[in-house]
């Protein structure tokens, strides 16, 4: 589990947290917020580093989009979902957690 504040999540602006070991990119969006894995599943990438677009973040690497909402490869070379995380958020204290999102 790990916690960020809202107010310093910058909108449209990945950060990348560890969750539990693993690196994750959390993405604030008006006033929602996604945790999707930060790896690229076609490239040993981090998609914190991309740039997103709607709900989309593009992969730095190789042009790949994935849907921040899902987690789902939207477009090649990537063509494998990657891990969607718990969001819960409260007031200003944003946890993020292993799981996927219900």
């Amino acid at each position: 589990m790990s916690t960020v504040h809202f107010s310093e999540l910058e909108e449209g602006k990945a950060t990348k947290v560890m969750v539990d070991g693993a690196p994750v990119c959390v993405a604030r969006i008006g006033d929602e917020v996604f945790a999707i894995g930060d790896t690229c599943s076609h490239s040993d990438a981090s998609l914190s580093e991309g740039d997103i677009s709607g709900f989309k973040i593009e992969c730095w690497l190789h042009g790949a989009e994935f849907d921040l909402r899902t987690g789902a490869a939207l477009t090649p070379p990537a063509t494998t979902a990657v891990p969607t995380f718990s969001v819960q958020r409260d007031g200003d204290t944003v946890t993020i957690s292993s799981g996927k999102e219900a």
